[in-house]
C-alpha cells in the first residue's frame, strides 16, 4: 500500500465515487470580456457579472439569473411557515426585499424569482442558493423561529425551511 493511502473499510460512510454537481446554467467556458445581459443590463468583467455602465460593441449573452428566471428553474426555495398577523407580513416581506436588494446591488446574479404566498405558508424562489441561506437566516435574527437547511449537491440546489 502506497505511503498516506487509507484501507477500503467495508462499512464506512465515504463514496469511492462522490458524485459531481451539475449547474447547467453554470457556463463551461469562460466568456469574453466585456460581455452583456440583453435582458437585465449586468456586465460580464473581471471574470464575474456586476453592476456596471454598459460597453458598447460588448458581446451579448443571458446570464444565468436572467435564464433561471426565464426557465422558471430556481436555485433556491426558502419555505416559511408560521401565523403571521397583517403587520408581521409586512414587515417579513419588507425584510426579504431590504436584503435581496443589499445582496444584488453586489452579487448580480443573486435574486428572488416570486414569493407566493398561499395560507399559512410563503415559498421564496431565489436564482441562487447563497441568497435562499441568507434570507432564513436574516428571519431566524429578526423573528427568531427554527431555520432547516437541506442542500442537493448532484442538484445544486437549497430548500430553507423556516417555522415559528
Amino acid at each position: 500500500m502506497k505511503a498516506g493511502a487509507r484501507p477500503f473499510k467495508p462499512d464506512s460512510r465515504e463514496k469511492l465515487f462522490p458524485e459531481q454537481g451539475h449547474d447547467p446554467y453554470k457556463r463551461q467556458a469562460k466568456l469574453r470580456e466585456p460581455t452583456v445581459c440583453p435582458v437585465c443590463g449586468a456586465v460580464y468583467r473581471e471574470g464575474r457579472w456586476q453592476w456596471a455602465a454598459r460597453v458598447s460593441g460588448a458581446e451579448e449573452v443571458v446570464c444565468s439569473a436572467c435564464h433561471r428566471i426565464a426557465d422558471g428553474m430556481p436555485a433556491g426555495y426558502l419555505y416559511i411557515e408560521g401565523a403571521f398577523d397583517s403587520h408581521d407580513r409586512v414587515e417579513l416581506l419588507q425584510l426579504l426585499r431590504h436584503h435581496e436588494t443589499r445582496a444584488r446591488s453586489e452579487h448580480p446574479m443573486e435574486r428572488i424569482i416570486t414569493i407566493d404566498e398561499r395560507f399559512e405558508r410563503t415559498v421564496v424562489t431565489t436564482t441562487g442558493i447563497h441568497l435562499a441561506r441568507e434570507l432564513g437566516a436574516a428571519l431566524e435574527r429578526a423573528f427568531h423561529g427554527c431555520l432547516e437547511l437541506k442542500f442537493s449537491k448532484a442538484e445544486n440546489l437549497l430548500r430553507a425551511y423556516w417555522h415559528r
